[in-house]
């Protein structure tokens, strides 16, 4: 019997990222732009930690260079030594942020970075990528690394005069589609639109920052949850009515969702929901998470705790996933539940445009079912015993217009003789 240890050629790295790893190009700017936001956490940890000063005024710089055919991401965080590029750019998939973390703050989770990989998407849209950086900790020095998208690299002093990183990539011929403006806002819009720092082109702010699931429930008005519907779905309306997740255990979860006024069919294969992680945008394909008869929903989930593939462009099924489904079906009968209680001439307003996502998920899910079928309500006449001269009581007859609501239990409750 012969033992041995399988040998990975690099020769072929490369290839491999450029084609299998990451499904789409345009990933490269989400992930350099993680990166730098990283940098810029990492560099106030530090400085809590009284082993550098922190930036006054953190930002994310994307520079465009029509002569040179270059994109230029630049930062004012944490920055490199020799030794760190060395460690954390040579070692191909090895992630800095698990490290950093151990070493800070073990339970934090504002760090983006999983992989190690995020970096060398840069080669799916460049022949050649360069790093200017110069470390806050160690600043009496700065380095340039440069590579061609083979194995080999060069390392070198340079000169750089503020702390940070700068990664310019010389982008391909095919690839000129990125130092187009518009290209690059749209990109930052839909992947760094809601990051905490300042994503500047050519000078000017292009991400809106501050997500309003990040606050509380407390915090929030009306009409700042139908701005934020209206923003990230425009000429659709106003939605129906929202629910707000906020969760700390067993898992980090924060989100809105909302129910939509559906105007034609809804799509209960993909659906419309948005994923985050760290406020940086995953997918909007998040069927392993929401329930199939909760996909036409609309909004936003953001999680570190959802297990991605490594290219973060897909989901992992886990139990950890799982069990955020059915909290999530639970945060919505009980909604509709505490609707039904409290406003009911208002829901049996939008009963017919949510009926359908309520009557679909008691027949599809048995614990949905449990918390949610007392909400399913159904248009009735009165009952034999009912005297049209009385009063009509609101907890077994909800009047909207000249209609009448009842549940099936309430219904049975004013005929239980007949």
């Amino acid at each position: 019997m012969e033992k041995g240890k399988i040998r990975i050629n690099t020769e072929n790295i490369f290839p491999i990222i450029k084609k299998a790893v990451y499904s789409d190009h345009e990933i490269f700017l989400r992930e350099l732009v993680s990166n730098s936001v990283d940098a810029i956490s990492k560099r106030r940890m530090v400085s809590i930690a009284g082993e550098c000063e922190n930036s006054e005024t953190p930002q994310v710089n994307i520079q465009i260079n029509r002569e040179k055919n270059t994109l230029t991401i630049s930062d004012n965080g944490i920055g490199m030594t020799d030794e760190e590029i060395k460690k954390y750019i040579n070692q191909v998939a090895f992630s800095s942020a698990e490290e950093f973390l151990e070493k800070y703050k073990k339970d934090n989770d504002e760090f983006i970075g999983h992989f190690g990989l995020g970096f060398y998407s840069s080669f799916m849209v460049s022949d050649k990528v360069e790093i200017i950086t110069k470390s806050a900790v160690n600043n009496d020095k700065a380095f340039r690394w440069s590579c061609d998208g083979s194995p080999s690299f060069t390392l070198d002093a340079c000169e750089k005069k503020d702390i940070g990183t700068d990664v310019i990539l010389h982008l391909l011929d095919e690839e000129k589609e990125f130092i187009e403006p518009a290209r690059i806002k749209s990109l930052i819009k839909k992947y760094c639109d809601f990051m905490p720092i300042d994503v500047l082109l050519e000078g000017e702010v292009i991400n809106k920052k501050n997500p309003p699931w990040r606050k509380s429930s407390a915090e929030l008005k009306d009409e700042e949850y139908i701005e934020l519907y209206k923003y990230l779905y425009p000429f659709q309306g106003d939605p129906l009515m929202w629910i707000h997740l906020n969760t700390d255990f067993p898992y980090h979860l924060q989100g809105i969702l909302y129910f939509p006024k559906l105007s034609g069919r809804a799509d209960w294969e993909k659906g419309e929901i948005k994923l985050y992680c760290n406020q940086v945008f995953v997918s909007d394909s998040i069927k392993e998470i929401v329930p199939k008869y909760l996909l036409p929903l609309r909004g936003v989930i953001d999680s570190t705790d959802i297990p991605l593939n490594v290219s973060r462009s897909a989901l992992q099924t886990d139990r950890k996933v799982r069990s955020i489904s059915s909290f999530i079906s639970k945060k919505i009968a009980n909604k509709l539940k505490d609707l039904l209680k409290n406003k009911p001439e208002f829901y049996a307003e939008i009963w017919e445009s949510i009926a359908a996502f309520v009557k679909i998920g008691v027949i599809e899910d048995d614990k949905f079912a449990e918390l949610a079928k007392e909400s399913i309500i159904f248009e009735t006449k009165f009952g034999p015993t009912q005297d049209l001269n009385k009063e009509i009581d609101s907890n077994t007859l909800i009047k909207k217009d000249e209609k009448y609501f009842t549940t099936i239990s309430n219904y049975k409750e004013r005929n239980k003789e007949f």
